[in-house]
């Protein structure tokens, strides 16, 4: 509220001190501007139009908040959606990070039963290892 009436303040003095004259001189081709008319020279009076109301100013200052509220509003939204996103990027890494580490330890597994097998179960044992070895390169290429 007391910035409002500061503003509303600055807006009156700002329009007293536009009401005043203002005077144009030319001496030798110079030209240069002043409260006082020329003491030689060539004179000639500006007329200033008047400044805005403070009605004006005063909506122009809510209109001003009010779209810098919504402003503020939008980045909080999309800040907030950022995040969420990152989230769960994060989650989707963690368990893809899981899954592999969960298929090598399988691959691990499969590869000691496959050494300490016998002839016969060998072979079934280092095909289950094989399959093992693929579905781990196609899930987790890296």
């Amino acid at each position: 509220m007391r910035a409002m009436m500061a503003v509303l303040g600055m807006c009156v003095l700002v329009q007293a001190a536009g009401a005043q004259t203002i005077y144009k001189c030319t001496q030798d081709g110079k030209v240069s501007y002043g409260e006082q008319p020329c003491a030689a020279g060539k004179t000639s009076e500006l007329t200033v139009p008047p400044a805005p109301a403070g009605a004006d100013a005063a909506k122009a200052l809510a209109r001003d908040k009010a779209q810098l509220a919504a402003l503020e509003k939008q980045r909080a939204v999309q800040a907030a959606r950022e995040e969420k996103d990152r989230a769960r990027a994060a989650r989707t890494a963690d368990a893809t990070r899981q899954k592999c580490e969960r298929l090598r330890l399988q691959l691990k597994w499969a590869q000691e039963d496959a050494a300490r097998a016998g002839k016969q179960a060998s072979a079934a044992a280092r095909l289950k290892a094989r399959r093992q070895a693929e579905s781990l390169a196609v899930q987790c290429p890296a």
